[in-house]
């Protein structure tokens, strides 16, 4: 019969970890209980060491204990035996968190830009991190930080992808001659990699669209739908006079494409002018389609 142990489900375990360990960010043992823990990670290192089929998540949720129990020997042997079988990103996290439980920073360091030049881009797994993120103020630990966000959120860290963003905002939306056409959330989402648009009209008509820079073509995008099956499509970029696109509006009703283009210029009050035009003569002639002012609400979302 396989004699194997688990973590939760061992009387003999239980028995030996009744009390023995606090959780990451819990209370601080007095030295007197720190050293029954210790004595009970090793005993516990003992007992697995000797029982067939040991799981990868025994030896590892042991390596926990341990460190927590400050038995950073033992934390580190546990997590040797955890190795082989689990995925390299949680054994190198925890061991940096036993580097840190350790006092040794500098190893801990070491071990994430290990990670971070390997290819690992769980900032947040790092950052939000009980233990890990004591490190943060460390030179060292915040360049590695930046190098791993730069690479996991590439949009948020390159100006060009903030060209649209002075028409992020909730805004209400009126006509030229002042009468009010409806609202519009502007959001960045998706780490900054796109700009949303949610519309409601005046009328209680609804569109979106989703806004974003190609990095293939270089060129922005806008690609819109509307409950009355109005699709546009445009492409473009900035202008001194705003963002211009150009492209097609598709009637889904009736089947006709038309030529359209817009223009969203910020204007010196804060407000935005979108004007958009259309022609019925492949672009040979140009006629207003759209022209609204947008008045800011409140300031502009944050994701």
């Amino acid at each position: 019969m396989v004699n194997r142990l688990h973590s939760t489900g061992s009387l003999l375990l239980g028995l030996l970890l009744i009390g023995a360990c606090e959780r990451d960010g819990g209370p601080a043992v007095t030295s007197e209980r720190a050293v029954a823990q210790t004595a009970d990670a090793a005993t516990e290192f003992q007992a697995l060491s000797r029982a067939e089929d040991v799981a990868a998540d025994d030896w590892f949720a042991l390596a926990q204990r341990a460190r927590q129990a400050g038995d950073f020997d033992t934390a580190s042997a546990a997590l040797n035996q955890s190795a082989a079988d689990l995925a390299p990103p949680r054994v190198n996290l925890e061991r940096a968190r036993i580097e840190v439980a350790a006092e040794r920073p500098a190893e801990a360091i070491a071990i994430l830009r290990w990670m971070a030049d390997s290819g690992f881009l769980g900032v947040a797994l790092i950052t939000d991190d009980p233990v890990l993120g004591g490190l943060k103020g460390d030179a060292g630990f915040d360049a590695i930080v930046g190098t791993m966000s730069r690479a996991a959120y590439p949009c948020r860290y390159d100006e060009e992808f903030r060209a649209f963003d002075f028409w992020i905002g909730e805004w209400d939306v009126h006509l030229p001659g002042g009468q009010f056409a409806g609202s519009n959330v502007i959001r960045s989402e998706e780490a900054g990699c796109m700009v949303t648009e949610r519309w409601t009209s005046a009328g209680s008509g609804s569109g979106s669209s989703i806004n974003y820079l190609d990095r293939t073509t270089g060129q922005w995008v806008q690609v819109w739908n509307s409950e009355n099956g109005a699709q546009i499509y445009l492409t473009g970029g900035m202008t001194e006079e705003g963002m211009l696109l150009e492209g097609t509006l598709h009637y889904v009703a009736n089947g006709t494409t038309l030529p359209l283009r817009g223009l969203w210029t910020p204007l010196a009050d804060g407000r935005v002018r979108q004007y958009f035009e259309q022609s019925t003569d492949n672009g040979e002639s140009w006629a207003p389609w759209f022209e609204g002012f947008y008045t800011r609400k409140s300031e502009p979302p944050t994701e």
